[in-house]
């Protein structure tokens, strides 16, 4: 199930307003660019903001994201149109032969389930052309982001058009291993209501990482710093093997 903030009426509409410097997409865009992809899978697409930057550029998109009430924004927009939106998770999608696999922000991560992380890298394999690229980014656990995420440096107040003023602070509520849990709330200031909206992250080591796309048939061709969080994050470039005897995928599901 989605996170309340994707999936909640009143939420989701926010996403954009208050993150709305999506410079960490640009590197994303680059590498669109560089692998000459023409069709992309975007996995976790949330409100659209990438799936649309690609569409703009003539790139036929498909976007998946389990949170209706996110892609009903992503439609909205101008352009919506262009991109081939699904409602569900990645055992949601047709049969697909795309040039490329993206997972930008913090998609990865939030697929937190070893089953699901298992499904979703197979269905990234069946979904790629064979020598078509999985790229994605996961935060390296070694930096602790966690620890950064207090009300005191978190809390804002945002002017938002049709909602006016919408207080917002995250605040960690559980630590588990590589598991943190956090909690963000949002106080609306036209009526009073206060929502909040629960998450889990995974923080997966490299190495951990490596081992799971090698074992669902990826080759690992590179590990990128990212470049608006310089040596806090991983960004994994992974080619799909071609199909059979060896390079074909060798577990069902990769041991967590």
């Amino acid at each position: 199930m989605a996170d309340a903030c994707f999936a909640h009426p009143r939420l989701a509409p926010l996403y954009d307003p208050l993150a709305p410097d999506r410079g960490d997409l640009d590197p994303y865009l680059r590498m669109a660019d560089d692998f000459g992809a023409r069709r992309v899978l975007d996995i976790g697409c949330g409100t659209g903001v990438f799936a649309l930057l690609l569409a703009g550029r003539g790139i036929e998109v498909v976007g998946v994201d389990p949170a209706r009430a996110s892609l009903d924004v992503a439609r909205s927009k101008p352009g919506g149109e262009r991109v081939r939106w699904i409602c569900g998770d990645a055992e949601a999608l047709p049969p697909l032969q795309v040039d490329l696999v993206t997972m930008t922000a913090n998609v990865a991560q939030a697929i937190a389930d070893p089953q699901d992380w298992s499904t979703t890298l197979r269905v990234a394999y069946d979904s790629l052309r064979p020598g078509g690229q999985l790229v994605f980014e996961t935060r390296d656990p070694a930096a602790r982001a966690w620890e950064q995420w207090t009300p005191a440096d978190s809390r804002t107040v945002t002017e938002i058009p049709g909602a006016g003023a919408v207080e917002s602070w995250v605040e960690v509520t559980s630590v588990d291993g590589p598991l943190v849990s956090f909690r963000w709330t949002y106080a609306f200031a036209a009526d009073g209501q206060v929502l909040t909206s629960d998450s889990t992250l995974r923080f997966r080591e490299r190495t951990k990482v490596e081992r799971d796309l090698g074992a669902h048939g990826f080759e690992v061709e590179e590990v990128r710093d990212a470049p608006d969080r310089p040596g806090k994050e991983f960004v994994f470039v992974a080619r799909r093997r071609q199909k059979g005897g060896s390079d074909s995928p060798s577990v069902e599901h990769a041991p967590e």
